[in-house]
């Protein structure tokens, strides 16, 4: 029903009053998108796809027991931490021109260090959550002139998509094989 089988799948679940909880051992193997449009298919079909579920699963939030206490909890934290956040994201990189253009540069780049830091922080703690090494996290600077753009564009052009009511096919990820080249034969061929 919706192009984010994963999380339409996990909150019929949860309605249905069972519990899906975090398996800290499990090992997935998948295949990450190759180019740049490649990606842009994917997280343009997830955040798509995640908004049907919110949608799907709308009357969640008048239901008694578990239903509506994930519609109440969930729904709303999915609304609010993957749609509108992310909406307003753009202004932060709007407040950073404009604040180095026409008032104190120093203040400006202060505010978006500060800014920088939460979002290390929180990174770091959830890294020391799942027990995973800081060493990737030198990197967090550099998502913010590429991924988080790509990801709010994304976003927009998913939130546009769905106020117009276009549907949006699979967009299935071509494959190029790399995953059974770096695992050998532990994985089956063909299309997972």
């Amino acid at each position: 029903d919706t192009l984010a089988e994963d999380t339409d799948l996990t909150i019929a679940i949860i309605r249905a009053g069972w519990r899906v909880v975090y398996e800290e051992h499990a090992r997935a193997w998948t295949e990450a998108p190759a180019t740049m449009s490649q990606l842009w298919r994917q997280r343009y079909r997830w955040s798509y796809g995640t908004m049907q579920a919110m949608w799907k699963h709308r009357r969640a939030l008048f239901e008694r027991g578990a239903g509506g206490r994930f519609g109440r909890r969930g729904l709303l934290n999915l609304a609010l931490f993957q749609t509108v956040l992310p909406l307003l994201s753009p202004l932060i990189d709007v407040f950073l021109v404009y604040g180095l253009i026409f008032l104190d540069p120093g203040t400006t780049l202060l505010a978006w260090f500060g800014m920088l830091g939460v979002q290390l922080a929180s990174t770091v703690y959830a890294f020391r959550l799942d027990g995973e090494s800081l060493k990737p996290l030198w990197r967090l600077p550099l998502q913010q002139f590429v991924y988080r753009q790509l990801m709010y564009l994304v976003l927009i052009q998913s939130v546009l998509a769905a106020l117009g009511g276009i549907r949006l096919g699979w967009q299935k990820l071509r494959r190029t094989g790399g995953l059974n080249a770096l695992m050998g034969s532990r994985l089956p061929t063909g299309d997972a």
